[in-house]
């Protein structure tokens, strides 16, 4: 999953991230038309075929190290594609990439180049240089070696616009011309939606609509504790990456936004003095739903400096044809993302950082369930997608470069059910299903969920905006509606507290070296559980002759769900 930082995509790309629980939904199922099958029927002989060996021997050759953590310009990448596309050939899927079972994502990779980039501020006629690595974090752009901004700074708290909760962090302010200052996340509104407006992509959209030619993102309290500013540090040396479209042109790139910064907690106090308000009283007012927005008496320049390159990954692309004359035109598309971080800042003398659990785990699920489907008699009605993403850890890019650029036509894409990391160190109790509440898929979710006596749970932390921090936001974003399910936090044993376990593992583990196939208490058992869950998801949207279709007057169904994407 990819970082906050990542996320926010207003300073360099960043891999280290603090792993959230999630999201319950409701939602009304399309498929009632559609009684369980009986026991014994394919979808029970198709998941008898799923095996925890199976998973396990997967995980163990994607995580490696002679597979360099899969990177995306590693030549261990590019090993684990090619192990990808022969498990779906041995499998007898068809090839549904744009060379073969491939599709090449054009990548510009962007490194900050420090000895040039600078970020300056001025205040009463006094001129304050602050420090690379110790106050600030600067920016990269993807087109230019060199880009500067020169102009007044204005303070907008979360940076958000959202006329349908009734919310204007800009209201009564003047940012044309202007820098614009805004704190990471966004207002207490729904799961979803606070994802949705604490999207840097989004907030950068926000901040150009209003005339801004530049951004400073203020640390604060809760993003210290999520991202630190040190860990931003440390993972400076990683590129920031953008896809290329066909005329050269990097995606959710902002030419207006002409340089852009990260500012650390002691800069961050710092910037509001002289201003009518401390740190410390704006981070208490918009953590109470108080906006608060103001002009700062700076001026602000940020210099940024870029050393940029070209870089080729592919997504992994194989098809199950469906069995259903009218309805096997139509795709459901499965994802997993393939890439980790590759080798990088040594952690206890281990430098490989080999992504066992992120996401190694739901790449070896992917192969399974693709196992599954290709052994049902007859297959399923609708044809079947099964694709491992690239440069997931980058921002989400080959999911989305696929959700741009489909190998099929992009209207038969009729949903997306997407795995990242399956936390296989607890018995699976419940499932937590980001994006469920927003279309029918609340219903395939509900559904699965009671075949195989699992129950549902809410997001306990929705501060984390995971929704928007996989790939099923990529797809979510071309209308196509989507689920992200992950194994929640449940336990019938008194012994085993599955967050203390969880907060250990992401304390320790995370994105870290140490997420390896020797680490402790891998249940692969728990991992068979939730690749059936997977499976039924899929399942169900196959077997249904109507398409999944937005709630109607879900924010994201108005907001998306009349897209449709060129080929």
């Amino acid at each position: 999953m990819i970082s906050v930082q990542t996320a926010f995509r207003a300073t360099p790309g960043a891999v280290t991230w603090f792993w959230a629980a999630a999201v319950m939904f409701a939602g009304g199922s399309s498929l009632s038309a559609h009684a369980d099958p009986a026991a014994g029927d394919p979808a029970d002989q198709a998941m008898a075929s799923i095996h925890a060996e199976a998973i396990r021997a997967d995980m163990r050759f994607l995580a490696d190290d002679l597979l360099e953590g899969r990177g995306i310009e590693t030549q261990g990448y590019g090993v684990a594609a090619r192990y990808m596309a022969s498990q779906f050939e041995a499998l007898g899927l068809q090839p549904a990439g744009s060379a073969g079972y491939l599709q090449n994502v054009p990548l510009r990779s962007s490194r900050i180049d420090e000895a040039k980039a600078t970020l300056t501020w001025v205040r009463a006629g006094a001129p304050e240089t602050l420090t690379i690595r110790q106050d600030y974090i600067p920016s990269v752009d993807p087109l230019h070696s060199e880009t500067s901004v020169e102009a007044p700074v204005v303070f907008v708290g979360f940076g958000v616009t959202a006329k349908d909760q009734h919310y204007d962090d800009y209201e009564g302010i003047d940012a044309k011309g202007k820098i614009v200052a805004f704190i990471f996340g966004a207002p207490n509104f729904e799961s979803s939606l606070r994802a949705h407006n604490s999207s840097g992509i989004v907030k950068r959209q926000n901040a150009v609509a209003h005339g801004a030619v530049g951004v400073i993102l203020v640390d604060d309290p809760g993003l210290e504790k999520l991202y630190s500013f040190a860990k931003r540090v440390q993972d400076m040396e990683t590129p920031e990456y953008y896809w290329l479209d066909g005329q050269g042109r990097p995606n959710d790139y902002f030419p207006d936004i002409r340089a852009a910064a990260s500012l650390g907690m002691e800069a961050s106090k710092k910037f509001f003095e002289g201003s009518a308000h401390s740190a410390e009283q704006v981070y208490g007012s918009l953590s109470a739903g108080k906006p608060m927005s103001f002009s700062l008496p700076m001026v602000a320049k940020i210099h940024s400096a870029s050393r940029l390159g070209d870089v080729v990954s592919p997504n992994v692309v194989a098809k199950l044809e469906g069995s259903d004359p009218a309805l096997k035109s139509e795709y459901l598309v499965y994802t997993a993302h393939l890439d980790h971080l590759g080798i990088g800042a040594a952690v206890n003398g281990d430098k490989i950082y080999n992504g066992a659990l992120d996401n190694a785990s739901g790449s070896a699920i992917l192969i399974e369930t693709a196992r599954a489907f290709s052994q049902m008699k007859p297959r399923p009605r609708r044809s079947i997608l099964f694709v491992a993403v690239t440069a997931e850890e980058s921002g989400l890019l080959g999911s989305d470069y696929f959700a741009h650029y489909p190998t099929v036509p992009a209207s038969s894409l009729v949903a997306n059910v997407n795995m990242d990391e399956d936390v296989m160190l607890w018995p699976l109790r419940d499932i937590i299903a980001f994006g469920a509440e927003h279309s029918s898929l609340g219903g395939v979710v509900e559904r699965a969920a009671k075949r195989l006596n699992l129950s549902r749970s809410a997001d306990p932390m929705p501060q984390e905006v995971v929704f928007i921090r996989s790939d099923q936001y990529s797809f979510v974003k071309q209308g196509i509606p989507a689920i992200f399910p992950i194994a929640g936090f449940k336990s019938s044993d008194p012994k085993i507290d599955p967050t203390a376990i969880y907060e250990k593992w992401e304390e320790t583990r995370y994105h870290q070296p140490q997420d390896d196939m020797e680490q402790p208490g891998l249940d692969f058992n728990a991992a068979v559980h939730y690749a059936k869950f997977i499976f039924l998801c899929g399942y169900y949207v196959t077997q249904d002759p109507q398409r999944p279709r937005w709630n109607a007057g879900d924010f994201f169904g108005d907001l998306y769900g009349a897209r449709r994407i060129p080929n």
